[in-house]
């Protein structure tokens, strides 16, 4: 049975978020939608990474398995062409070896946040940016972004209801870049908690506004408490941008 992974892009203000909900649409149900349209067979779509409601993908990556071969082309035009007007696109299509795990065989993924920080509300980057009217300091928030890189206990920072069986993360890369109006979070790890980049970039705004010192995001990272950390951002700033594979 061929196996292909597809490069993803996708708005996430038109999903409940990549997984199949009862609430509404999903990026996952979308494709497998187009997908049975396309090949007249049920087929799964396994996704690297879990986006929730509102958060947006430019380089998601995707497994399937087909019952017989498929040009490339054919199936990424016959996908995308099945899949309108649902806000998802598929870059682009890869024949892929039998044992390829969209999720499991990740070995980096990268995201980026995405802060308007001007008075003037947004327009044309509504719902694709968090605005912030008042001014962020983006030295002071990479002076508390340090703080988190490297192997830690990431408790504070992740949802009270994440899922995963350890709150032990390393995070490999958090820079806090100034590009014109915007601050930009780039961050890189193997792997997230829930809300991990979301409660990240909440902290780090109480730091660049002043309620916060630097130091304070040290403080709440060993406090080991959910309550210690700064609030949730909201989603529609976050992007995934790239999950990285070793074999590819």
């Amino acid at each position: 049975m061929p196996r292909y992974r597809l490069n993803l892009e996708y708005d996430g203000g038109g999903f409940v978020g990549w997984q199949r909900q009862a609430n509404g649409l999903s990026v996952q149900e979308a494709l497998e939608a187009a997908l049975l349209a396309l090949t007249g067979v049920e087929t799964r779509v396994n996704g690297a990474g879990r986006t929730d409601a509102g958060v947006h993908a430019m380089g998601q990556v995707a497994h399937i398995d087909l019952p017989a071969p498929w040009s490339l082309k054919a199936l990424r035009d016959g996908l995308n062409f099945h899949a309108r007007p649902a806000p998802v696109a598929v870059l682009e299509a890869f024949d892929a070896p039998p044992e390829f795990d969209a999720r499991f065989s990740a070995t980096r993924r990268r995201y980026r946040y995405r802060i308007l920080n001007r008075r003037s509300p947004p327009m044309l980057e509504r719902g694709h940016v968090w605005y912030v009217a008042k001014p962020l300091d983006a030295a002071a928030m990479q002076a508390g972004a340090n703080c988190l890189l490297g192997r830690h206990d990431f408790s504070s920072f992740r949802a009270v209801h994440c899922q995963a069986k350890s709150p032990i993360r390393t995070l490999d890369r958090l820079d806090v870049v100034q590009r014109g109006e915007e601050i930009h979070l780039e961050v890189e790890a193997r792997s997230f908690l829930h809300n991990q980049v979301r409660i990240t970039a909440g902290t780090l705004a109480r730091v660049g506004d002043g309620a916060w010192p630097p130091e304070r995001v040290g403080e709440a990272l060993a406090a080991r408490a959910r309550a210690a950390a700064g609030p949730t951002a909201p989603p529609e700033g976050l992007y995934l941008m790239e999950v990285g594979y070793d074999s590819l």
